[in-house]
């Protein structure tokens, strides 16, 4: 994995001034463009189209403080559609416009080659099972929230505090299927899984009953999921948990991420410091 991995960076470096097809970067790796995106955002700490942006603009700073091209041929080169589209992307990276750079030979900033090493890790271990699960549903409430990276995501918190306590007493008793309780539930997320792009976040419970008049329901299709435990301090534990499953439990068992929505049922502590965690994350084999 971790050769192939390299192969698509190396792939990468060789287009930067040219198409990049994350369909042909998942062929390298020999995996699905889906899982391709959540592995790499999980290893490099950023999405890859993010990486492939920082990249091309490294390579075109070092064109713009050269001067050997017009800026405008350096846009047209990496990409950009005008040399306006190309100073807003300049500046977003580098802190200057292009102009400015040229002009006073700015400091500029770099984004590294990346390239993936084996470490040796693994000490200790992940509880985790199989599950195939028929076709269910959801019955709860809905909001489209920002995703967060790091710590608590107050649009989320605010989301289910304005559910209110009645509201959620009712929705609890509706639960009589696995995972059982509350769940939470992220969905439709943005290909790239940038901070601050939109999902969808559900709240609700797997239940066979009817869907009450101020709830909405949300039907999962059958598949494979790949369920696992933790428990630690709230909400780091959590968000740990969902990096080592990428980094750590995929690279070494025989499945890939599938799409679907990831669900995660979360008991607290009395002062929420801690948190006892059930993370699925639908799953398929990877072909043979």
């Amino acid at each position: 994995m971790l050769e192939r991995l390299n192969q698509a960076m190396e792939h990468i470096e060789g287009r930067l001034d040219g198409r990049i097809d994350a369909a042909d970067l998942a062929r390298i790796v020999m995996t699905s463009e889906y899982h391709l995106r959540r592995l790499f955002s999980a290893l490099a700490g950023m999405p890859l189209s993010e990486y492939v942006r920082r990249r091309r603009l490294t390579i075109a700073g070092a064109e713009v403080l050269a001067g050997d091209r017009t800026l405008l041929e350096i846009a047209v080169r990496y990409g950009y559609t005008s040399g306006e589209a190309f100073a807003r992307a300049f500046r977003a990276v580098h802190g200057v416009g292009p102009g400015e750079a040229r002009r006073s030979g700015a400091s500029l900033r770099s984004q590294p080659r990346l390239s993936f090493r084996l470490t040796v890790e693994g000490n200790s271990s992940m509880r985790y099972r199989v599950v195939e699960k028929d076709e269910f549903r959801m019955v709860g409430r809905k909001a489209r929230v920002p995703l967060v990276h790091e710590g608590v995501n107050p649009a989320i918190a605010d989301f289910i505090r304005g559910i209110g306590q009645e509201a959620l007493g009712r929705m609890e008793l509706l639960s009589d299927q696995e995972p059982r309780g509350i769940v939470g539930v992220s969905g439709n997320l943005d290909p790239s899984r940038a901070e601050g792009t939109g999902l969808d976040y559900f709240h609700g419970v797997v239940t066979r009953a009817a869907v009450p008049e101020d709830m909405e329901a949300l039907d999962v299709p059958a598949g494979t999921w790949a369920v696992f435990e933790s428990s630690g301090t709230f909400p780091q534990a959590l968000q740990y948990l969902w990096r080592d499953v990428f980094t750590q439990w995929f690279p070494s068992n025989p499945y890939r991420s599938r799409p679907g929505p990831e669900l995660l049922r979360v008991r607290l502590s009395q002062d929420a410091s801690e948190a006892d965690a059930e993370l699925w994350i639908p799953v398929e084999r990877t072909p043979l």
